[in-house]
């Protein structure tokens, strides 16, 4: 009787977990292009942007998306992130970082990279080709 109750039982919870699946039901909108009419735009994250179906490649002058994070407090932070992309690409994190335009604050890499802020000056001063 124990064997049946539990050939019963896994057979239930097959049944039930092949129909199951979780999924996100609108896609991560991790990208706002500015605009100057509100009437022609989308209300994201509370900022007027261009609607998402109308963004061209071009809305962002040949850069990728770099996240990073910095602790303005006085005490240690920690942080877990979790990053993906819908439209994922390569992009050379160097060029992005040390040959951005405009550049990223000197403190802000120098801390990040925990390098002197004379090694974030000598990097950004390089020729970073296509800073793609």
């Amino acid at each position: 009787m124990a064997l049946k109750s539990f050939v019963l039982t896994i057979a239930i919870l097959a049944v039930v977990t092949s129909i199951s699946h979780a999924s996100d039901p609108s896609p991560l909108q991790d990208f706002c292009v500015a605009v100057n009419d509100s009437m022609a735009a989308v209300f994201v994250n509370g900022k007027f942007c261009k609607d998402p179906k109308d963004v061209t490649a071009d809305d962002f002058f040949r850069t990728g998306l770099i996240h990073f994070q910095f602790n303005v407090g006085k005490i240690k932070a920690v942080a877990f992130a979790g990053l993906s992309s819908q439209n994922p690409g390569v992009i050379t994190i160097a060029n992005a970082v040390f040959g951005s335009d405009p550049p990223i604050n000197d403190d802000v890499l120098a801390k990040a990279f925990q390098v002197d802020k004379k090694v974030v000056d000598y990097l950004q001063s390089q020729f970073w080709w296509d800073n793609n």
